[in-house]
């Protein structure tokens, strides 16, 4: 037997062995990357944030800071409004 085929034969094996069916890397995963756009997402500032009504926002005179410092000094601070995030299927109270 001549050493000619069998070292084609060979040659085709290592040819193959390199080849892949798979498409290319970071193609075959569609939550690849996933941790790293979360991790960018929560670091974002939101662009327009919603802030709830009374509250100091962005822009603001400073007055009501200065209000709600001065609230906290004389410990007259504002009592937190308890709510609910548990519904009842019933009757309303």
């Amino acid at each position: 037997m001549s050493s000619k085929p069998l070292s084609i034969a060979a040659a085709a094996l290592l040819v193959a062995g390199c080849s892949t069916m798979n498409k290319p890397i970071g193609a075959e995963d569609p939550s690849l990357g996933e941790a790293v756009k979360y991790n960018a997402a929560i670091q974002t500032v939101n662009p327009d944030p919603a802030y709830p009504a009374g509250s100091a926002e962005a822009g603001d005179s400073g007055a009501k800071a200065a209000a709600a410092a001065k609230r906290y000094r004389t410990d007259a601070v504002k009592q937190v409004e308890v709510m609910e995030t548990t519904g009842s299927s019933g009757s309303p109270r």
